[in-house]
């Protein structure tokens, strides 16, 4: 699929995806690979954060998190998730929306030893998006973390990957004249084909 523009050329979201996302990351300021991600609590009610995206695979779309935090415990409630990826540089956005399942292997430890060390011990220290008495009382369970397990600390059991596997997934690019160009592809599932459609701005 392409268009007049040849921003959209392609029949893979995936492909297109990476391409924007590579583009980004010569243009933006700071983390191109942010995402707005949104899920719900038990009662329906939405939420949104910002987390960074990781990873594009041929079928997917990964972040990492801590699995006792908010968003993991609405994600694991819901199994579904969606997210924005948007660049004032490029003025370009992407929406997705999916099926999300986790992703604690080998790809994870690997991801986990990526980090930095201080990102590393940080990631025992949190117990992310509880309450926090103070700031020096996060900074002693740094402390405490640190001298448990040194300079090669394992990735903890709390913390890894999730993969959205979408359902849809939507680009958009400014247009003149608030004239923007939109595709989406859409599928019943991730063993589906996608069907690709232009949108209305």
């Amino acid at each position: 699929m392409t268009d007049r523009t040849g921003i959209f050329a392609g029949d893979d979201p995936f492909q297109i995806a990476r391409r924007w996302l590579g583009e980004a990351g010569d243009a933006e300021i700071n983390d191109a690979n942010a995402i707005a991600l949104s899920t719900v609590d038990a009662d329906g009610l939405p939420n949104a954060r910002m987390v960074l995206l990781k990873e594009i695979e041929d079928d997917a779309f990964v972040f990492y998190t801590n699995y006792e935090s908010a968003k993991a415990g609405e994600i694991e409630q819901a199994g579904k998730a969606a997210f924005v990826m948007h660049w004032k540089s490029l003025r370009r956005q992407i929406r997705v929306r999916g099926i999300v399942e986790r992703e604690d292997g080998p790809k994870a430890d690997e991801y986990y030893k990526s980090r930095s060390l201080k990102s590393r011990l940080g990631a025992w220290a949190s117990q992310q998006s509880r309450p926090l008495g103070s700031r020096a009382a996060l900074m002693a369970e740094v402390a405490k973390v640190t001298a448990r397990h040194g300079a090669n600390p394992p990735r903890p059991s709390f913390w890894g990957g999730y993969r959205i596997k979408p359902v849809e997934v939507e680009f958009w690019a400014d247009g003149a004249f608030r004239l923007h160009d939109r595709f989406v592809w859409r599928r019943s599932s991730s063993e589906e084909t996608w069907e690709i459609q232009r949108l209305n701005p």
